[in-house]
């Protein structure tokens, strides 16, 4: 009644329950009692008039002298630039200052919008403003990777309402990363091509898990996918690194990521949600055998003491499921 999924790329064997399994329409979230947002609001740091609360923008994108997209410092950083970088060993313990970036990249001046609700134009801001902080941060001595991530909801970890992303610079490649990286160089090394070019064409010849093929982007629900509803948006072009993309890339990922978020926005209920950019790090920028890619992971379950102890998710959805349940959504 189960069945084990194993992912070449991410090296996570899955575990697909069908005596657990529940249908799509089970996940749909009700939020009927959530009090609607104003589209503006005076306590909010992130909302037009309040910027002293926030701080002064290290950039911005302005449309007649109002901004439409702005990135801030983040008030309580995870890292500072002022922290020194300098590692520390005794014995088998080994520290570093906490140096590097954390900045609050503020997605729109309406309090009550999201992604999913946006026009074409916005989303494109957004993805511009993503590019341009990651380029510059990257480029910082002493930084070895950047991320980029959103969390929606306060499930996903989200404690402000306005919309926002965030971005955080590193003096160390995080180890998710790093076994990610680690695991598409073995593949290179072994069949001589990315497993995430393979990973696009296995998938555009499957089909039952497409959501949504554009002439630059495709998206789809990963065959081992360790959760349900999880979406991979990955360019049909081969990039390592994040900062590669171009102008009609640029566009095309924004249609792309509104359509997709979209989807789960009315199909799902507006679910919370985890939205990362896992890229290669600068130092490695141009390679053949990583492919950046950008997952959205929805919070529609919770891992339980098996999950937690083996590292090992129990999926209850299929991802063949899933994804025909959300190509329906309109």
């Amino acid at each position: 009644m189960s069945e084990l999924r194993y992912s070449i790329a991410t090296g996570d064997w899955v575990i697909f329950s069908k005596a657990r399994a529940r249908r799509p329409h089970d996940f749909v979230q009700s939020k009927k009692d959530a009090a609607a947002l104003p589209e503006h609001s005076a306590s909010c740091p992130f909302c037009p008039g309040n910027e002293a609360k926030s701080g002064a923008s290290l950039f911005q994108l302005t449309d007649k002298g109002a901004w439409k997209v702005r990135s801030v410092p983040n008030t309580f950083p995870a890292l500072s630039p002022d922290e020194r970088i300098d590692r520390k060993t005794d014995g088998f313990y080994t520290s570093m200052g906490g140096f590097g970036h954390h900045e609050v990249i503020v997605e729109s001046p309406r309090h009550n919008t999201s992604i999913a609700l946006m026009s074409d134009g916005e989303v494109e801001d957004i993805i511009r403003v993503y590019l341009s902080r990651y380029i510059t941060l990257q480029a910082v001595p002493g930084i070895e990777a950047v991320t980029i991530f959103k969390n929606h909801g306060p499930m996903a970890g989200c404690s402000m309402a306005h919309p926002h992303s965030q971005i955080v610079a590193t003096p160390v490649v995080p180890p998710h990363l790093r076994g990610r990286i680690a695991l598409a160089v073995n593949y290179y090394e072994i069949n001589g091509s990315c497993v995430y070019c393979r990973m696009i064409e296995g998938e555009l010849k499957a089909g039952t898990r497409i959501l949504a093929e554009t002439e630059k982007f495709i998206a789809f629900l990963p065959f081992a996918s360790p959760f349900p509803f999880i979406v991979w948006i990955l360019p049909r072009r081969h990039m390592s690194n994040f900062s590669d993309m171009d102008e009609a890339e640029i566009r095309d990922l924004a249609r792309t990521l509104k359509h997709i978020l979209g989807k789960l926005y009315r199909g799902l209920g507006d679910p919370d949600f985890n939205l990362t950019i896992r890229s290669c790090p600068a130092k490695a920028k141009e390679n053949s055998f990583f492919h950046w890619y950008l997952i959205v992971i929805p919070r529609l379950s919770q891992p339980g003491g098996f999950e937690m102890g083996t590292m090992m998710p129990i999926n209850t959805s299929m991802p063949e499921e899933g994804a025909e349940f959300l190509r329906q959504v309109k």
